[in-house]
């Protein structure tokens, strides 16, 4: 418990899609005052994502999907290219990325290698993400992939080499953070 912090509330904003709340707190500042603050933090939950690799063919599965903050926020067409990820739903986060890798690339992966956790943005969202890197073979394709109907997902599968995956950073083709620090994780480590 940080002592730092005190008289803590909590005022729901929104629970639309998921939460939003604003908190009001004292908080004890290095020169030893209190000062007053608010923040807003929304929740999501927390969330798995997976890196699948193949070591033979040289290649990556990514996915691409609009993405509405983005579209806003300048990306022209909205769209993202992303390593697979999604929301835990109570589940491990092992279970919750291999379900994931299945409903959306059409692999099923069993066997998952978390490489680290992570705040993606502390300053506002309360999400920690799990990575995960995960060996594929053409016989784990069970499907086509791209989503759930139910959940509105339109997701395009995309293999390619892992040299080119790892270019797109460069180019900017690759924006996602999540993506790229999987891209660069496997590159550091030399799988390819």
């Amino acid at each position: 418990m940080n002592k730092r912090i005190k008289n803590i509330e909590k005022t729901l904003l929104s629970d639309n899609w998921y939460t939003l709340n604003k908190y009001s707190f004292d908080y004890q500042a290095n020169n030893g005052e209190w000062q007053h603050q608010e923040r807003e933090a929304y929740d999501r939950g927390n969330g798995s994502t997976v890196l699948l690799y193949n070591i033979m063919k040289g290649t990556v599965v990514l996915t691409r999907q609009f993405r509405m903050p983005t579209y806003v926020n300048g990306n022209d067409d909205g769209m993202l290219i992303e390593a697979c990820a999604g929301l835990l739903d109570n589940d491990s986060p092992e279970d919750c990325i291999r379900r994931e890798a299945e409903e959306e690339t059409g692999y099923q992966v069993s066997n998952v290698e978390k490489v680290f956790e992570t705040y993606m943005s502390p300053g506002s969202v309360t999400e920690v993400l799990h990575f995960f890197i995960a060996e594929y073979t053409d016989a784990m394709k069970v499907s086509e992939g791209g989503g759930l109907a139910h959940e509105q997902e339109n997701i395009e599968v995309l293999e390619l080499s892992f040299n080119d995956a790892y270019e797109m950073i460069e180019s900017g083709d690759i924006k996602d953070a999540k993506t790229i620090m999987l891209l660069q994780f496997v590159k550091l480590k030399a799988l390819f």
